[in-house]
């Protein structure tokens, strides 16, 4: 694969971008055309969930990402070069190899000729390495799949010699499939199987594989914590948990016991109030128990739930 010159490095401004897009030549600037089929990273072929389609909304924030982990710009056009975009779409088949260690972003140049513009691309496809914010060239070449696994897998190795050694954050949690359903991402395959076969143990184990991974993995961190109450509540009588529950309102076990019951049947507001009037009702060591076994129900319930927030709210006063 060889290397191509390629922009200078830096943040990319397009508010200075308000004028017409070159056209001549077919350079890269040309707005004629548009992408044949969905764009790699974004539209229906895309399967992973470290790759997104890069768009003027997105692009800046898509390079400050690079400052944890790489990313990869992948600049191609489907109706110019079909074979830039199948170049683009392993790419974006690839980044789901990684759990996380890259971020694909496809710039399809027809769709975004500014982007194309401000970066300067001399040429279709260019494959960019965007690190701590600055884009390098990486190659310019079309390539069997192999080659561009073995390729990133080199890169990957001296950008972690480097010190960085971050992640990145899936984008979703899920693809749709044929029929129109959301198919299961193949990050949580293995956990699914153990909870599927009610092997709570293991299904614990495999979220907390994923977490040790990537810390930053929220949908990875929501089912540890939901596995973990699975693991807790596995065999426990909910009469009896109720009846001691009730005839020892200060003890700690057993009023998290029934909030974790109380999850598990639905009972979500009552899970969280439970432990805020806890909360309130203990200090020091206590308090913080109280406190944390809290953040987790609320972390296994995730925090576009509206239940979650109001929770936090009464969390919040009830601490301070």
């Amino acid at each position: 694969m060889t290397q191509q010159p390629f922009s200078r490095p830096g943040a990319i401004d397009l508010s200075s971008l308000s004028g017409p897009p070159r056209t001549a030549g077919g350079a890269p600037g040309s707005a004629a055309g548009g992408a044949a089929g969905g764009a790699p990273g974004g539209g229906a072929g895309s399967v992973s969930s470290y790759a997104l389609a890069i768009d003027e909304q997105n692009f800046q924030q898509v390079l400050e990402s690079s400052m944890n982990a790489p990313v990869l710009l992948v600049f191609f056009s489907a109706s110019r070069m079909p074979q830039s975009a199948d170049l683009a779409q392993d790419l974006v088949t690839l980044s789901g190899e990684f759990d996380g260690r890259l971020l694909v972003g496809t710039v399809d140049i027809d769709a975004v000729p500014q982007i194309a513009q401000a970066m300067q691309i001399p040429s279709i496809p260019l494959v960019a390495l965007v690190l701590q914010g600055r884009p390098m060239p990486l190659f310019q070449d079309v390539a069997p799949i192999e080659e561009l696994r073995a390729a990133l897998t080199q890169v990957l190795q001296q950008v972690a010699a480097q010190g960085v050694a971050g992640r990145h954050q899936p984008l979703r949690a899920a693809t749709p499939g044929e029929d129109g359903e959301e198919a299961s991402d193949p990050r949580f395959a293995a956990a699914d199987d153990a909870l599927e076969a009610g092997d709570i143990d293991r299904a614990v184990a495999e979220y907390q594989r994923l977490v040790d991974a990537n810390p930053a993995d929220a949908e990875a961190a929501a089912g540890l914590s939901m596995a973990k109450v699975l693991q807790r509540t596995q065999g426990v009588d909910l009469q009896a948990a109720r009846a001691a529950a009730a005839e020892r309102p200060d003890d700690i076990d057993a009023q998290t016991m029934v909030a974790d019951l109380d999850l598990l049947g639905g009972h979500v507001d009552d899970a969280f109030g439970r432990l805020v009037e806890l909360v309130r009702r203990t200090s020091g060591a206590d308090r913080d128990r109280v406190r944390n076994h809290l953040l987790d129900l609320l972390n296994a319930v995730g925090n576009d739930d509206p239940r979650v927030l109001r929770a936090r709210q009464n969390l919040a006063s009830a601490l301070f």
